[in-house]
């Protein structure tokens, strides 16, 4: 039987385990290799990091960073996203943080799992903080890179 209840946002609203559907043997979930699929890095010649459109994405689209209020995908910060389980019903999420000091961490966390448990068959969520790869402005969308801009941050 699957044991985390770090995984919801709310304990209280936490679903019965045999309504996730079966998740087969996810294993440690740390050790998934990193999807990257659909994902175009910037480099210096001008080509625009991209990421890709789907449910969870898109919803991690409309999370944004407290301090700067620009979305956690344009900042860069998702690193990767996927349903896993029969009928997708776990959200797992790796992510990265501009520097491990971040002061906002449980906030960034719990707003992650608080949109994704808004998403149609999602039950729970799996966070997995990873410094690598390193943030770098590198990993800013064409939008993140303008947000910034315009608070006067250079990149």
């Amino acid at each position: 039987m699957m044991a985390a209840p770090h995984l919801f946002a709310d304990l209280d609203q936490a679903p019965d385990l045999a309504t996730l559907g079966d998740l087969g043997d996810l294993g440690d979930l740390s050790q998934r290799p990193i999807l990257s699929q659909g994902v175009t890095v910037y480099d210096p010649a001008g080509v625009a990091t991209e990421y890709p459109h789907d449910d969870l994405w898109d919803a991690l689209r409309e999370v944004e960073d407290p301090e700067l209020s620009i979305s956690l995908v344009d900042m860069g910060l998702i690193v990767s996203a996927e349903r896993l389980g029969m009928a997708g019903a776990l959200a797992f999420v790796r992510l990265t943080y501009t520097a491990m000091g971040c002061p906002a961490t449980e906030m960034i966390e719990g707003d992650i799992r608080e949109r994704l448990l808004r998403i149609p068959g999602v039950h729970a969520v799996s966070l997995d903080v990873v410094w690598e790869p390193v943030w770098t402005k590198a990993r800013l969308s064409a939008e993140g890179r303008d947000a910034l801009l315009a608070y006067g941050v250079a990149v």
